[in-house]
């Protein structure tokens, strides 16, 4: 390894996940081994991704990161877990035509920098530690030339965000708690690719993007100390519900699909209730569309969408097709339209089509919205909702070979 100044680099995009079964309480915190399996949906990293770029130069002094735009500490033991992990893997790697070389030796020694940014907010019940932590794994391991396949580096991603292992890969993933004690058996695997249901669609409403006040990390820890509950939960009621999620997902059954979503989430947040002191993660603006949606589902007499809510306000609402995803945005705006000063534009991002099905083009088209038969006497809450986010199941991670869509300047190996 010659000592210019060259700067090799990587940058790779991954998703973030929604659990529809919950992990929520370790048995190993040092780790990250769950009290319990769960299962995600990845959803599209075309809405919600983060784009990691990775860069190794001798001329870099030490590691560094920077998240959304401000450098932060690497010193933390979840970044630092991972440094380690993926060092100990690396393997010797060449570029003949730039005439680089680093031996697997040379990795120990070379220090890295990291430029992370999410397209969404971070650490607000979005799953944005999952996604960052999967896409820090995912793009190292490819600058490092490490050989291990996604469910190895999903052990290595759960080391840093307990969740992030189930967004290495698409579609439906579950995350085995596994028994070993070393953790090599707690890893995550593909349940059925994005393909596999693609009538799904998925509405999150952004309640707040505010960060929020217990964080998941010292919640779970509150819930495993003073919960009663949690131990029936991890005991008795989730293998089931795994075992009978697989099953709904493998049969795209819908109805059962939604049934369990919904007890699932509903059950998590109990547990948190039953934390001492108690975690209020929703707020009145959850519990609304709750109600709404159970009032419509009760209505048509079988479940048209399902909802799941994670450590936050945010509701993640899945329809089972198009046409119930543009009745479902016909509610959510009646219920909960935007201020007046509004732009429709960023009110309803990411897939508009949907707007279109909903036969929405501007605000006045909102305003013109009709009660939904089944709740006519629904107050709006205008306001209530920051905005929307319409998107699908998605792919896991993937490397970006345009140059252009580095965060890292080539020259400096600096953020642009």
């Amino acid at each position: 390894m010659a000592a210019e100044k060259w700067v090799v680099s990587v940058t790779a995009q991954t998703p973030t996940n929604i659990a529809v079964i919950k992990y929520w309480g370790k048995r190993d915190e040092e780790l990250i081994l769950p009290i319990n399996d769960s299962i995600s949906v990845t959803l599209d990293p075309g809405h919600l991704c983060t784009t990691t770029s990775v860069a190794v130069s001798p001329a870099f002094t030490h590691d560094r990161i920077w998240l959304n735009g401000k450098e932060v500490s690497l010193s933390g033991g979840r970044f630092q877990n991972v440094l380690r992990e993926i060092r100990s893997r690396a393997t010797d790697y060449e570029d003949e035509k730039r005439g680089i070389k680093i031996t697997k030796k040379d990795w120990e020694k070379l220090r890295v920098h990291i430029v992370s940014y999410n397209n969404f907010p971070t650490a607000a019940g979005l799953a944005s530690s999952a996604a960052g932590l999967a896409c820090l794994v995912f793009s190292l391991a490819k600058l490092m030339n490490v050989k291990e396949d996604h469910s190895q580096l999903s052990a290595i991603a759960r080391q840093g965000s307990g969740s992030a292992c189930r967004s290495l890969y698409g579609g439906f993933v579950k995350w085995i708690m596994g028994k070993e004690d070393n953790g090599s058996d707690s890893i995550a695997v593909q349940l059925a690719d994005e393909k596999h249901w693609d009538d799904l669609v998925i509405i999150i409403a952004v309640v707040s993007s505010k960060q929020k006040e217990t964080s998941s990390t010292s919640g779970m820890r509150d819930t495993v100390e003073t919960s009663e509950l949690i131990k029936h939960r991890a005991k008795e009621v989730v293998p089931k519900r795994i075992k009978e999620m697989e099953a709904a997902i493998a049969k795209r059954d819908f109805p059962s699909f939604a049934r369990l979503a919904c007890a699932d989430s509903n059950q998590f947040h109990a547990v948190c209730l039953d934390t001492l002191p108690p975690i209020f993660y929703m707020n009145d603006t959850s519990h609304r569309i709750i109600s709404g949606v159970e009032k419509w589902n009760r209505h048509e007499g079988t479940p048209q969408v399902a909802y799941t809510f994670d450590a936050g306000p945010n509701a993640v609402l899945i329809s089972k097709d198009r046409k119930t995803a543009a009745l479902l945005l016909q509610r959510l705006l009646f219920q909960f339209p935007p201020q007046s000063d509004a732009d429709l534009n960023s009110y309803v991002i990411g897939d508009k089509t949907i707007l279109k099905d909903a036969g929405i083009e501007d605000l006045k088209d909102i305003e013109a919205l009709a009660p939904p038969p089944e709740n006519a006497s629904t107050q709006r809450c205008r306001g209530d909702v920051s905005y929307f986010i319409c998107t699908k199941p998605g792919r896991g991670p993937a490397v970006l070979a345009d140059e252009s869509q580095s965060l890292i300047n080539p020259e400096t190996g600096l953020p642009k």
